[in-house]
């Protein structure tokens, strides 16, 4: 497992191989993301939160993730015109990923090293999980998708400083 949540390669919604190096030094709220799911209307308080804070150094990414009742059905170039037609998402959006399992990203290998879930339960339960990160790349708090976007203003502007 990676030392840093900075090394840790990722591949864009575009296809490209980088890793988060390009989001040093800011705050990050890390969200496995689908299109239809019961959550799916998290996506407008999401790109609020961005609109609001983006300036001041925060990173919204989301990974969709199609591992909970096969609710992101779609590819990279579908899942990406859903959200700026369906929510006008301008936050960074990534390649599908898993986030348990076998074929689970070292992303989500990463956060949830560092942030458990509740009662040691490591694994994510659903879809827009969300995972706060400083701004020196430590896991700061893990959130259930039920946890709106509204709701994680005070936290963000602490991660902010």
């Amino acid at each position: 497992m990676s030392d840093s949540i900075y090394d840790i390669p990722v591949k864009t919604i575009d296809g490209q191989e980088t890793t988060l190096a390009p989001y040093r030094g800011k705050a990050l709220l890390i969200v496995n993301v689908a299109s239809k799911c019961g959550f799916t209307p998290q996506y407008e308080g999401l790109e609020k939160l961005y609109k609001k804070y983006s300036d001041k150094g925060l990173e919204i990414l989301g990974f969709p993730c199609n591992q909970f009742g096969s609710q992101e059905p779609g590819n990279e170039d579908e899942i990406r015109s859903f959200c700026s037609l369906n929510y006008g998402v301008t936050f960074p959006m990534f390649a599908k990923v898993d986030v348990n399992g076998p074929s689970e990203h070292p992303l989500y290998t990463f956060l949830k090293a560092h942030k458990g879930g509740i009662l040691g339960f490591d694994a994510i339960k659903w879809n827009f999980s969300k995972f706060l990160v400083d701004r020196d790349g430590n896991v700061i708090a893990r959130y259930a998708p039920t946890t709106t976007p509204a709701s994680l203003e005070a936290d963000l502007e602490k991660a902010l400083g």
